[in-house]
């Protein structure tokens, strides 16, 4: 068994819940803005923006749009399906979210269990896409900030996971070596096969069991397994 002293964990839909979560955050904005006004019902509303967002989180990986531009602009796509063209409600749907997100807590189970577990023998860190300004208020609303050494985002790095240079620069950052070092998330291209070309072990965290081709190094449905690993 490899023995590793570095472990990268990915954030969103890894340890902090993100669908939950932003649902929680979006019911919230629904009756503030009263968004009923103009979409049929809350599940039009969250169907259509998760289109719009993926599309240009897709976008802003490639650097092809700005943070800022993807902010307001998955809302207000959102907004022109439905016949509304209102850019300072988009916006402040934007503000709200970016506001209200962080503030959900709810995290995989047995997330606080399995830091606890592995704490005292790694060191570990969060390696992200998210934007920094999130990412830390959902870590510390959590409570999950105390048990992570340091926290890489793609903004530091100016390189978004899948690409290499984000791998290199949290490695060093982290003064790791490769063969001592683990990714583990739950996205199989960005955290997954990008760690795998950049050269260290992964663990394929898939709760949905989704069907895949890839040789990676470790693969579990729970959180709690990294115990069984580690």
């Amino acid at each position: 068994m490899q023995k590793y002293k570095h472990l990268f964990f990915d954030l969103d839909r890894t340890l902090w819940d993100f669908e939950k979560n932003s649902i929680e955050a979006f019911r919230i904005i629904f009756h503030k803005r009263s968004l009923s006004k103009f979409f049929p019902d809350f599940d039009q509303f969250i169907t259509t923006y998760k289109m719009h967002n993926e599309k240009l989180w897709d976008l802003y990986k490639l650097g092809q749009i700005k943070k800022e531009e993807l902010r307001d602009r998955r809302f207000l796509l959102t907004l022109n399906d439905f016949g509304n063209n209102d850019e300072a409600l988009a916006h402040e749907i934007g503000d709200d979210y970016i506001e209200l997100s962080p503030l959900q807590t709810i995290l995989f189970p047995g997330t606080i269990e399995t830091l606890e577990y592995l704490r005292p023998k790694y060191q570990m860190y969060i390696i992200t896409n998210g934007f920094v300004e999130v990412q830390y208020k959902k870590l510390k609303n959590c409570g999950l900030d105390m048990y992570f050494d340091r926290v890489i985002t793609s903004e530091a790095a100016k390189a978004s996971k899948p690409k290499p240079e984000i791998f290199h620069f949290a490695l060093s950052s982290a003064n790791a070596k490769k063969i001592e070092s683990l990714m583990i998330g739950d996205d199989l291209e960005n955290d997954i096969l990008g760690a795998k070309r950049y050269g260290f072990d992964q663990v394929f965290f898939n709760p949905d069991k989704k069907s895949h081709q890839e040789n990676v190094t470790f693969e579990i449905e729970s959180i709690n397994d990294l115990q069984n690993i580690l």
